[in-house]
């Protein structure tokens, strides 16, 4: 078993406007991308379940020609809100970069 992590050269989250969050997933190679997708590491159902938001607000692409997944979410609460914890939305990859990926 290996963590999401060791098959990517880059895992980030962003603001994708002040009412979505949009998360970047870069894979080291194409054999990365197709065992993470092919054993269902990352798909709009893990991320509904993992932030809490129903299914079909989840956008969610695998972008295979840059060996990258692309997922938007909304966010909790909006960017700047008092009950705010993450106001760039930099922090909100966690959860995702210890996900196991079955060998």
């Amino acid at each position: 078993m290996s963590e999401l992590w060791q098959h990517t050269k880059l895992i980030r989250s962003k603001n994708a406007g002040p009412f979505q969050l949009t998360f970047d997933i870069m894979f080291r190679s194409r054999d990365d991308l197709e065992r993470v997708v092919k054993a269902g590491v990352i798909s709009a159902a893990k991320m509904s379940a993992l932030y809490d938001v129903p299914v079909e607000k989840v956008k969610f692409f695998v972008v295979e020609e840059v060996n990258a997944i692309k997922v938007t979410i909304p966010r909790p609460v909006f960017s700047g809100d008092e009950n705010d914890r993450d106001m760039y939305g930099g922090q909100f990859h966690s959860p995702l970069v210890r996900l196991s990926v079955p060998d």
